[in-house]
């Protein structure tokens, strides 16, 4: 069994065993004490987050999925493994141009300073529509994290939507657009929480981002 193969099977069996809702933090006083690596999912509102969570974790409702973008507005934490592994954040989702602009710099302090002090953050995981490619607001979350020097991935949600030459063009410039990005890693993951593309591969990075 190659090392690859073997992180896979043990990604498989750890998303497999416990995973649990642990709390929910408003402003970083509630956040967890910082005793596990973490790893963190963010992305415009409506990219498909919830349902990404849900399939990584192999469950149907562990993360909340809405019609009406922008729900989540706090930082949500998942422990992942029985004894714990690690804890997948699930961050407010951006660039939902109805909400409140009070409402909009909350997320953006609570989620700055989120990014720059949390010691035990391992990775952050972009998530980017496989149909509209990056935006503008996603460049803008992708600064903030090259200047907090927090390492990134960048995740194509909602694959199942293009079709593969369609796609193939996105992967493309979405890779381009990354290199000039100091702090994100080079390959680009392709997802569909509906087909369940890429999920096995997802896990794996997520367990070997939080072993790192």
């Amino acid at each position: 069994m190659t090392d690859s193969e073997d992180l896979a099977e043990r990604a498989g069996k750890l998303f497999s065993g416990r995973v649990e809702f642990l709390k929910s933090a408003p402003a970083l006083k509630f956040l967890p004490d910082p005793v596990v690596p973490e790893i963190a999912f963010c992305g415009r509102s409506n990219v498909g987050k919830s349902s990404l969570l849900n399939a990584l974790t192999g469950r149907k409702s562990i993360a909340r999925t809405s019609v009406t973008p922008g729900r989540t507005q706090e930082l949500n934490f998942f422990d992942v493994g029985d004894p714990l592994v690690f804890r997948l954040v699930d961050m407010p989702g951006y660039g939902f141009a109805k909400a409140p602009v009070k409402v909009v710099e909350k997320w953006k302090n609570l989620v700055r300073s989120y990014l720059r002090g949390r010691q035990v953050l391992r990775r952050t995981l972009v998530l980017i529509d496989a149909r509209h490619g990056i935006k503008p607001v996603d460049t803008e979350i992708m600064r903030m994290l090259d200047e907090a020097a927090v390492g990134y991935r960048i995740v194509l949600t909602k694959a199942d939507k293009v079709k593969e030459s369609e796609l193939a063009g996105m992967l493309a410039r979405t890779e381009a657009e990354t290199r000039k990005h100091p702090a994100a890693y080079p390959q680009i993951l392709v997802t569909s929480s509906e087909t369940k593309r890429g999920i096995e591969d997802l896990r794996a990075a997520v367990l070997a981002d939080a072993e790192a």
